[in-house]
């Protein structure tokens, strides 16, 4: 298949009607979900290398957890938070935790996903398959984008990446994985809508495709993880001067869907 056309996005001026300014990155605070390995956990490693205090969130952190002193052993600052996307209770905690200790979230990175049903087909569909990836990969980044939109308004400022796939696009649309590419262009639809609505806020929302990466979810022969991470990163740091908003992204390049 031909990867989707790449339209180059030009920078744009500042926004008048952003009610604050930048805060310093030293000051950011970050949560990314599904941040146990993988793209996540390499978006935690890049964003903390960068000075943004970063809460990793994962269904089950343990004490010592491996991923988080993977980020610290770098030098970054790095906590685990117990969150599955799909439970209300989770989000809700995890939101509150970051409010008591730090009083902000400048950075959102929606990157909990899954049910990549690579065999199954759209005729003859698995309808619990189907609705567990539209509770992970739509409802799940919705739930917890909703939560965190109050603590970017308090300082009108905030940066929402929702990590999605160049597989639900029109150009690389296919009959394989039909679950997984309905959630992700749902996803990018949710994206638009949100993105619309936080326009004039300081609150950017954005999609990115890390493309096919080398990863549990993605199987052997994709890309190194971090060159996937990397798009996602700037994304999560995008300056108001390049901003785009409610946009689709790939190695910070727009794509179409």
């Amino acid at each position: 298949m031909s990867p989707a056309k790449v339209h180059r996005l030009p920078l744009r001026g500042a926004r008048s009607a952003t009610t604050a300014t930048e805060p310093p990155i030293h000051q950011r605070v970050a949560l990314i979900s599904g941040a146990n390995r993988g793209i996540g956990l390499e978006v935690s490693k890049q964003l903390a290398s960068c000075g943004v205090t970063v809460f990793m969130g994962m269904r089950e952190p343990g004490r010592n957890d491996p991923a988080v002193k993977a980020v610290r052993a770098l030098g970054g600052e790095a906590h685990a938070l117990k969150l599955d996307v799909t439970r209300a209770a989770d989000v809700a905690n995890a939101i509150a935790q970051i409010d008591d200790r730090r009083g902000r979230l400048d950075i959102l990175v929606n990157n909990a996903g899954g049910y990549f049903d690579h065999d199954a087909r759209a005729a003859t569909p698995d309808l619990e398959t189907v609705r567990g990836a539209l509770e992970v990969n739509l409802l799940g980044a919705w739930c917890l984008t909703a939560a965190a939109l109050p603590l970017m308004r308090r300082h009108g400022y905030g940066r929402v990446v929702n990590v999605s796939s160049e597989c639900a696009t029109v150009a690389m649309c296919g009959e394989t994985a039909p679950a997984y590419r309905v959630s992700k262009a749902a996803l990018n639809a949710y994206t638009q809508v949100v993105a619309k609505e936080m326009a004039g806020s300081g609150i950017l929302i954005n999609a990115v495709s890390p493309g096919w990466t080398a990863t549990a979810l993605g199987g052997s022969g994709g890309r190194p993880v971090a060159d996937a991470a990397e798009g996602i990163v700037w994304a999560a740091l995008l300056p108001e001067r390049e901003a785009g908003n409610g946009a689709f992204y790939r190695d910070r390049a727009r794509i179409g869907w």
